[in-house]
């Protein structure tokens, strides 16, 4: 039976009416016989909202409680999912990370996934049920508490998964209708970009493209997942197939063009203790990043 991983973007499940949408195309595609692990993000604008709260009760707010406050998001979202979606007579079932067997490090606000035992995914897809997961979220096995991964966190858990399933493909369904070659809202004359390989688009989201994040084309890569970004309409769309081999050959081509909206420049005269202890604080969070980009070459 095929495995299809799908993770829907906050944008597409802004409304409670764009909810009950997603949810006719995924019972639709469950007829067909296909077991369906979709992982959804926080409705709309809801994790900026949740930011903006904590803000207006805390001017410093404990990184613990954030990572509580903003899973609540995701949460939100994987209950109205599965609730339509047994409405619509398709069986499902919600999960947060840590009960999906998401396992992470101990970081808060930014962890990485280390492992993941989702036995209680695995017996809900035997039963015949959809899961509906939270993304952005697990658990550290070690302390016990619930982390998140970061701002697009949920294309990771979306990656993870597959990886862990071994599907067919993991589909990123968003408001758009493909990758393009620069920002359709910037760019009018923009490009759908119908194969990439992975390289391509580590640069193009490690450059600032906002397709997918960056540590989740990382990982896809790593684990040979293929990926699929498209609209999560049900309008037909040829979309962007990513995997390794496609596009090998050299070419001096422009593929896309990426840029970052704020970037900051850090300057220090005349204090070499500045210095220094801003330097051992870059390499202490270097540490930290995956190597692909703690390596990655200075461009122009």
């Amino acid at each position: 039976m095929k495995t299809i991983v799908q993770k829907y973007g906050g944008a597409t499940l802004a409304e409670p009416t764009m909810i009950k949408a997603v949810a006719k195309r995924i019972a639709e595609q469950a007829k067909s016989g296909s077991q369906l692990i979709v992982v959804v993000s926080a409705m709309g604008k809801t994790t900026n909202s949740l930011i903006d709260l904590a803000n207006q009760v805390s001017s410093n707010p404990q990184q613990r409680e954030m990572d509580m406050l903003l899973t609540a998001g995701e949460r939100i979202s994987m209950a109205l999912m599965s609730m339509a979606l047994n409405d619509l007579g398709c069986p499902a079932i919600s999960f947060t990370g840590s009960q999906a067997g998401i396992l992470t490090s101990d970081s808060h606000v930014n962890a990485f996934i280390s492992d993941i035992k989702a036995f209680r995914v695995q017996e809900a897809l035997a039963q015949g049920r959809v899961v509906i997961l939270a993304g952005f979220q697990g658990v550290s096995p070690v302390t016990k508490e619930i982390t998140t991964l970061g701002r697009g966190g949920s294309d990771t858990s979306a990656v993870a998964m597959a990886a862990y399933f071994n599907a067919d493909r993991c589909e990123i369904l968003k408001d758009v209708p493909a990758v393009f070659s620069a920002d359709p809202n910037v760019v009018k004359n923009a490009q759908p970009l119908k194969e990439l390989n992975y390289n391509q688009l580590m640069d193009m989201t490690f450059w600032g493209a906002k397709v997918l994040h960056y540590r989740s084309v990382e990982l896809a890569k790593v684990r040979n997942v293929k990926l699929y970004i498209g609209p999560a309409s049900t309008k037909t769309s040829d979309g962007t197939l990513v995997q390794e081999g496609l596009n090998m050959f050299e070419s001096c081509k422009a593929l896309s063009l990426n840029s970052h909206e704020t970037v900051l420049e850090i300057s220090a005269k005349k204090s070499p203790s500045l210095i220094s202890s801003l330097r051992s604080y870059l390499e202490k969070k270097a540490n930290c990043l995956p190597s692909t980009f703690r390596h990655r070459p200075t461009r122009r």
